[in-house]
């Protein structure tokens, strides 16, 4: 079966199978928005491929023909999305003439939003305020999602509004099979349900972590939109299941317990003495098992559809994702260079520049009033005042600088220094790619040593890495107050430090020199609190064969991360500091 015979009217039921298809997924959760793109919102797609051009071709064949589709441009300004002044119709007419926004022209429509994981914050806000609005131009929501890690996610405004979270990377081939459909029924002729489907719904979100109301709602209307393609007016169990493994599953934040088996009361054959013995036909229910209270069997549906990894992480607490997850350092407003952001007023001036187009859109209303104080009504001279002036704005994300701070004392240092040495290397592999750059200190003997100073360069950095020194004492103190220091100096140029530590937390040489277990561990101490009230952020791999509580203590002082990686290879080391590294903003 070809592709494009695949998929027509193919609704794909995946409640037998617990994983599911993610394509079938797709292309159900695609019918469903047809039928309710009000109520639905609309789908987050993660993940590049085929199947993604698929599922819009097919998203376009269900909707109305009148229903347009639009692909957001990345950066796109206020008036063209919401609408404003046509500058060259208002200048060659010498009056104001409006321009209609991209979200007027998509109204009844889906926006297709490209590499929704880089939006900006402003602009997914006003996405999300049109789509509350009930003016009459509603549009659905189609968000493309090519993050790489689980960091990497569309803005929460937005995601919370789209009912369906489906990742296409598990998809190898585009065969699926067919299933024919009647007639969908609108989704109002499908009633609501009664107490016990909305107490399934509501049972299933609370057991998954989902406290948002809204998530609630788009799930009871997944279930509807389901019964409505069925043909049905009334909802049943396998609409809640569906809604359950398609709306709350992929929102899932903990695993629920199973407390089941606590409460539950022995069997007794013999009835109690005022109840008569149960008939044969009720007894026949009874063993069919069609006694099962709907909200188990919903949140049976909802964990089925949660991957095993998934539940892994659930169950660790490593769900909680990061507003933007990046390779790059802090984020500041720049006047001259950067990604474009929107024009404020201002004068031009010390490094701001004029922003010509939009110092013409605030102007240009304003001409006829500001003519006939003139009493010149027939000039076509543009007249600007002070507060028309516009200035550019720019975002600009500081250079990030990763500091190794080494332990390379005693006989183990050979074999930190080469995981240290790989994952550098790893790093500046990716470095013109994530704005970053790689700086290694080591300490050994009575101090500590810049090796490798902040650099870009792989060639450099294999030169200075060929010959590390290694074994002698374990002078932690000084390690890093070497750190800080580079930190500090790395921070002065306006750049983003992050300190990740390579040690088991031992020290046997003191701040100045001198041998003495007591003191030199006091002085690390000292000297890791002092990290913590420099604000940089730090990482503490504990590379000792088992972890030491002495690493977990100094992580405390640091106020950062804890991480023990006995065995840890130099991509594991690369890998482990990626997910470390913070992503922070500054205005």
């Amino acid at each position: 079966m070809n592709a494009a015979g695949s998929v027509q009217d193919t609704g794909a039921r995946t409640l037998g199978n617990p994983l599911g298809n993610p394509l079938a997924d797709a292309l159900l959760a695609l019918r469903l928005f047809a039928i309710a793109p009000r109520q639905l919102g609309g789908l987050c797609l993660r993940a590049a491929g085929p199947a993604r051009g698929l599922l819009v071709e097919r998203l376009q064949a269900l909707l109305p023909s009148e229903a347009p589709l639009r692909r957001l441009p990345a950066h796109i300004d206020d008036e063209r999305l919401l609408g404003g002044i046509d500058m060259a119709a208002s200048l060659a007419l010498g009056r104001s003439v409006r321009q209609t926004g991209l979200l007027e022209e998509v109204a009844g429509g889906v926006v297709l939003v490209p590499m929704a994981e880089r939006l900006r914050p402003d602009l997914a806000g006003r996405l999300a305020q049109a789509m509350d609005a009930s003016s009459g131009t509603s549009f659905g929501l189609l968000l493309f999602d090519d993050g790489v890690t689980a960091e990497e996610a569309p803005p929460v405004a937005l995601a919370e509004r789209v009912a369906f979270r489906i990742d296409l990377s598990p998809i190898r081939t585009l065969e699926i099979e067919e299933s024919d459909h009647r007639e969908a029924l609108p989704i109002e002729a499908v009633e609501p349900g009664d107490s016990a489907a909305l107490t399934a719904l509501a049972g299933t979100a609370m057991a998954l972590g989902v406290d948002s109301v809204r998530a609630l709602l788009l799930a009871l209307a997944a279930a509807r939109a389901h019964a409505a393609l069925e043909g049905r007016r009334e909802l049943s169990e396998a609409d809640l299941q569906l809604a359950a493994r398609l709306v709350l599953a992929p929102r899932a934040t903990r695993v629920p317990q199973n407390d089941q088996e606590e409460g539950t009361e022995p069997d007794d054959e013999t009835p109690p003495p005022d109840q008569e013995p149960a008939s044969d036909s009720d007894a026949g229910v009874d063993d069919a098992g069609d006694a099962t209270p709907p909200e188990d069997s919903v949140l049976e549906a909802a964990l089925a559809a949660i991957p095993p990894d998934l539940l892994a992480r659930l169950a660790q607490g490593a769900m909680q994702r990061k507003g933007h997850g990046s390779g790059g350092g802090q984020r500041a407003k720049s006047k001259l260079r950067g990604r474009p952001l929107g024009a404020r007023p201002g004068m031009p001036g010390g490094g701001a520049r004029l922003a010509l187009i939009d110092t013409l859109r605030a102007a240009v209303p304003w001409q006829p009033l500001r003519r006939r104080e003139r009493g010149d009504s027939d000039s076509r001279a543009l007249i600007i005042r002070k507060f028309d002036l516009h200035i550019r704005r720019f975002e600009e994300r500081a250079l990030a600088v990763t500091i190794f701070c080494v332990d390379a004392s005693g006989s183990a240092a050979m074999a930190r220094l080469g995981e240290a040495k790989g994952a550098v290397e790893l790093m500046l592999a990716q470095a013109y790619v994530t704005r970053s750059e790689v700086a290694l200190i080591a300490f050994r003997g009575a101090g500590a040593e810049l090796l490798l100073p902040p650099t870009r360069s792989l060639t450099r950095a294999r030169r200075a890495l060929a010959q590390l020194p290694g074994g002698g004492g374990t002078p932690l103190a000084a390690g890093i107050v070497a750190a800080r220091r580079l930190a500090a100096s790395i921070a002065s140029r306006g750049a983003t430090p992050f300190l990740v530590f390579l040690t088991d937390g031992s020290a046997n040489i003191a701040a100045d020199g001198t041998p003495g277990r007591t003191r030199a561990r006091d002085d690390a101490t000292a000297a890791a609190s002092g990290v913590a009230a420099d604000g940089n952020a730090a990482l503490v791999v504990d590379i000792a064969p088992r972890p030491r509580p002495e690493a977990e203590a100094l992580a405390r002082a640091m106020r950062a991360r804890y991480l023990p990686l006995p065995l840890a290879d130099a991509a594991g080391l690369q890998r482990a500091v990626e997910a470390a590294r913070p992503s922070r903003q500054m205005s």
